[in-house]
């Protein structure tokens, strides 16, 4: 993104928007069918998928339509709805490192630097996004899973996988037809999700 484009940061607030229940939190992911297909058959993430890599997960759906171009970029051509436990969410939360050294979040670069060496967890705060994929001011996360996170996220924070890719394609439609109010009626509702007081401080979170 052009840094024109950029929201002001000191306008933007960082929230968790999701879909949740008591026990769960959907997230979303896009991948080639090769990685797709095994997984929604499993349950579950299975080879070809590499646990030895970092996987995002992101709980904003327009964040993720942003990220894989409505599923149309190469080796984003289906969108998973995840739904994972929320213990284990905020399990991965709670043994985050922001991506980036920040001076209201870290006592120092050192201590930042410290700490990323031994999260298996990444947080980014990005800008959220409107049905059009403009640039919203207020942020959204992404959480990055690598070893012991990983292996955690596929053996037991997940309990269902759902392809919404028609769901998506059906969605990008009225996009392109300047159907806005159509294309809002059926994206799936967010809802502000509460952050513990620890996991704020943590990843400065607004709320």
């Amino acid at each position: 993104m052009d840094s024109a484009e950029q929201p002001e940061e000191s306008a933007a607030r960082r929230l968790v928007r999701a879909q949740y229940t008591d026990e769960t939190i959907t997230v979303y992911q896009a991948y080639p069918p090769q990685i797709a297909e095994p997984a929604i058959a499993a349950g579950t993430f299975v080879a070809p998928f590499k646990r030895d890599r970092m996987t995002w997960i992101k709980p904003s759906f327009r964040w993720m339509m942003y990220r894989s171009g409505w599923a149309t970029k190469p080796g984003q051509e289906r969108v998973l709805a995840i739904r994972i436990t929320r213990t284990g969410f905020e399990w991965a939360l709670r043994h985050a490192c922001l991506s980036h050294f920040e001076p209201g979040v870290h006592e120092a670069e050192s201590a930042w630097r410290a700490l990323k060496s031994t999260s298996p967890v990444r947080v980014q705060w990005d800008p959220e996004r409107a049905t059009d994929l403009s640039a919203l001011p207020d942020r959204a996360i992404q959480v990055g899973l690598s070893g012991e996170a990983v292996d955690l996220y596929i053996n037991e924070w997940i309990t269902e996988i759902r392809d919404i890719t028609p769901l998506v394609h059906a969605i990008h439609a009225h996009v392109q037809a300047g159907m806005w109010d159509r294309a809002d009626g059926v994206i799936p509702t967010e809802q502000h999700y509460p952050l513990p007081a620890d996991i704020r401080s943590r990843l400065g979170a607004s709320g």
